[in-house]
């Protein structure tokens, strides 16, 4: 995207896009298939998080899919029929691609929000998995699917991240398995924050969002950086890179805002400075 361009302008073209308010928008917008992935989307969606790294103008970003559904997975006949077709050095492109995607996600500062309904099936599961946080309505169907079409369980990251949000014991029963989990199920499991209607979904999710845009940006930035990368680290690491964390973050604007405001017995206004 150019320089110049905000991504307000940007015109996706393998899926709808909007920003409101700083908060960006994306919906996968292939209804009469249930919202499937296609290797155009995969890219785009791939170069939208990792330009998103860079922007000013989007603060806080919801993923939702159009018609009743959120993502039922790859396209069987667009992706799934030429896999079958591919050579290794073509298949291994194509995995490291959607595991870029993943990488992208996590990697821009903006807290992503999952808005999932109706069907959440294999890369659907993935991107869901992917976000920082999950709503979903009780017409939810997830599903780690991969074995059920003769794929190992590990895509795109989920043996690394599933266990994390809900526990070995049942990310292996599920990545084994394939199976679906209601959002009940995901809601007790923490893989879903909350379970609302599908009336209340996407304003929920804007509303979060939302909130979260007008917060301290840096700091929900730091935040994020840090739930990555202490994974990686022991426990005396993590409590030396969030002293030097919270140095930096001390540094800011926003911090000295929230101190006046709380002096000045008002509520504080961030601009993400």
């Amino acid at each position: 995207m150019d320089e110049r361009t905000t991504w307000a302008d940007y015109a996706a073209r393998n899926f709808a896009w909007s920003v409101t308010e700083r908060v960006g928008v994306i919906t996968l917008n292939r209804p009469e298939r249930k919202n499937p992935l296609t290797f155009e989307s995969y890219a785009e969606l791939r170069d939208l998080f990792a330009g998103l790294r860079d922007a000013e103008d989007v603060r806080a970003v919801v993923i939702q899919g159009a018609g009743g559904n959120f993502c039922s997975g790859g396209d069987v006949h667009e992706i799934i029929g030429p896999l079958t077709k591919m050579s290794m050095d073509e298949l291994l492109r194509f995995a490291r691609m959607t595991g870029d995607l993943v990488k992208a996600m996590r990697a821009c500062p903006q807290p992503v929000i999952a808005a999932v309904d109706g069907v959440c099936a294999g890369a659907g599961a993935i991107i869901a998995m992917a976000a920082d946080l999950r709503y979903a309505t009780p017409a939810a169907k997830t599903a780690f699917l991969f074995t059920r079409v003769g794929l190992a369980g590990c895509d795109m990251g989920a043996c690394a991240l599933l266990p994390r949000l809900i526990g070995q014991g049942r990310a292996a029963e599920l990545l084994y398995s394939g199976r679906s989990f209601s959002a009940d199920e995901g809601e007790r499991w923490g893989f879903f924050n909350q379970v609302v209607t599908s009336d209340e979904l996407l304003a929920h999710a804007q509303q979060t969002a939302g909130r979260l845009a007008a917060g301290p940006t840096f700091a929900h930035a730091m935040t994020k950086t840090m739930l990555h990368q202490e994974w990686n680290m022991s426990v005396d690491q993590a409590i030396e890179a969030e002293a030097q964390a919270q140095a930096i973050c001390m540094q800011t604007q926003d911090f000295t805002r929230a101190y006046e405001a709380f002096v000045a017995k008002q509520r504080p206004v961030f601009e993400g400075d």
